[in-house]
């Protein structure tokens, strides 16, 4: 047994150096008369709370999920979570080169999933996705910082910059070319291949982690019969 052990680069790790056992989630508890009818209305909640009185940082932070079709290989990335509406959870990045976008080229279906640890709360979505439109792209868009608006015209996201061809300087030179095309230029327009994709639910789970790995789950399944939520409490 101790050979096994020894071979492995990481075996059981704890936060604490005394035990090997993983931490316990004692902090709060979730029941079905605690649920909102609507998932929107429940993550909004959820979300303030870590924001505003736990102080959860950049609670807007997402692991974002797709998978590229016939092979099924999937990818995650993180990303921050920009808006959410009454249609779903929206992010943005570049949809032309990168790997992301390929996925959802060929399989138009993501997951989002949330980790708050200080307040030992995760909130999982999946669903079918959409892209914006420019004009909700470019509202957003004008919000950037200058540097992000000029970066996204600069770089061809996910592609290679080969060293040999000067590695990230062939980056920087676009970078100056870009702020050279735009100089004088406060107002931006928003590149046809960036913008915003709406995560469009049809499952939102809410998970409070409990003592004993005994977690508290609820899913809100969405019924395109009944045009309503269907909440489920799931075993840990």
């Amino acid at each position: 047994m101790s050979a096994q052990k020894e071979s492995k680069l990481i075996f059981a790790p704890a936060s604490s150096q005394t035990t090997q056992q993983a931490d316990q989630y004692t902090k709060n508890s979730l029941s079905r008369t605690q649920l909102h009818p609507s998932p929107f209305t429940q993550f909004h909640t959820w979300f303030t709370h870590a924001r505003d009185e736990a102080q959860v940082h950049q609670p807007e932070t997402t692991c974002f999920s797709t998978a590229s079709l016939p092979s099924g290989s999937v990818s995650s990335r993180y990303v921050y979570l920009k808006e959410l509406d009454d249609r779903g959870f929206v992010i943005y990045s570049n949809w032309a080169t990168s790997r992301k976008a390929s996925d959802v080229r060929s399989n138009p279906r993501a997951s989002l999933a949330f980790w708050w640890h200080e307040v030992e709360r995760q909130v999982r979505v999946e669903g079918k996705v959409e892209r914006l439109s420019e004009g909700e792209s470019q509202r957003y868009f004008d919000l950037r910082a200058r540097g992000s608006r000029i970066g996204a015209w600069s770089s061809e996201q996910s592609c290679v910059l080969r060293e040999e061809e000067g590695g990230r300087e062939v980056l920087e030179k676009r970078v100056r070319d870009t702020e050279e095309r735009f100089e004088g230029m406060e107002e931006i327009p928003v590149p046809e291949f960036w913008g915003g994709l709406r995560v469009v639910p049809e499952m939102v789970e809410f998970w409070q982690g409990r003592e004993s790995r005994l977690h508290d789950r609820f899913r809100y399944l969405w019924d395109e019969e009944g045009k309503e939520w269907r909440i489920e409490r799931l075993s840990p």
